[in-house]
């Protein structure tokens, strides 16, 4: 059994002001294996970040399951860290006691939970910014801190729904790099949603590509390069050729979701 099933999972939205419903996700079967980097391309409104949350059990499905270590997903857990687009630090702690803040909740004793946070204070750079609030960093360093709290409560799973999407193009690339380090580091199984393509290619092992709404998986890519890897892949004729695979792919149903 793999490590992550995602089995006929659907989710019809009610209808708004006594509209029809609307039919967000069909029929969606995933499997993720421990250690796997998949990152999910779609139309807006293709159901990518519908189908993450229903991972995180932020919302239910229609019909379908959702099983982690062979157990349903029923609800949020321990077991599945989140970061999304939106910086979402606790603004009245500092970065250190937000990357403390699901150890405590455990009620891990002080001494460990001191050397997690300095672990992912190294693993994310932000030493010497322990005792930063979150209103004083870059949106990049949020970010940094932001991933780094979602590993510190040692998730099974990680989901990140357009982590990167605020941030400038420098800061995003840089980002990127340092998201693959410390996932080579501490090899995590990954689900990561996002628009840009040449980001879904550099992040992934594989890269699932979402039709128009009602959304559906099209096609799986399974991505060959190894690790490390730097800004440099995106140049070469084997990244370019992936690329161009998916941008078409992508085009198709950007173009289907404007005809309606």
């Amino acid at each position: 059994m793999s490590l992550l099933e995602i089995t006929g999972v659907t989710r019809t939205f009610p209808g708004v002001r006594g509209g029809p419903p609307v039919r967000a996700l069909e029929p969606t079967d995933l499997s993720l294996e421990e250690n796997d980097f998949v990152t999910i391309l779609g139309p807006s409104g293709c159901g990518k970040s519908t189908l993450l949350r229903i991972v995180g059990g932020l919302d239910r499905p229609t019909a379908g399951t959702v099983t982690l270590d062979g157990r349903p997903v029923t609800g949020p857990g321990r077991d599945r860290g989140m970061v999304f687009q939106s910086y979402t630090l606790f603004p009245w702690l500092t970065v250190a006691e937000n990357i403390a803040f699901g150890p405590k909740q455990r009620g891990m004793p002080a001494a460990e939970i001191r050397e997690i946070v300095a672990d992912y204070i190294d693993a994310v750079g932000l030493r010497g910014f322990e005792n930063y609030w979150p209103a004083h960093l870059s949106g990049g360093m949020q970010q940094r801190c932001a991933i780094a709290r979602a590993l510190a409560n040692d998730p099974r799973v990680l989901l990140l729904d357009e982590p990167f999407g605020a941030l400038d193009n420098q800061t995003r690339m840089l980002m990127q790099e340092l998201l693959l380090s410390v996932w080579e580091t501490h090899r995590k199984t990954v689900i990561f949603v996002t628009h840009d393509i040449e980001e879904a290619v550099f992040m992934a092992s594989r890269v699932v590509t979402m039709t128009a709404r009602p959304g559906r998986i099209k096609s799986i890519t399974p991505v060959p390069f190894g690790h490390p890897r730097d800004y440099t892949l995106k140049s070469t004729p084997e990244f370019s050729e992936i690329r161009l695979k998916l941008t078409e792919e992508i085009r198709s149903e950007a173009i289907a979701a404007a005809k309606g």
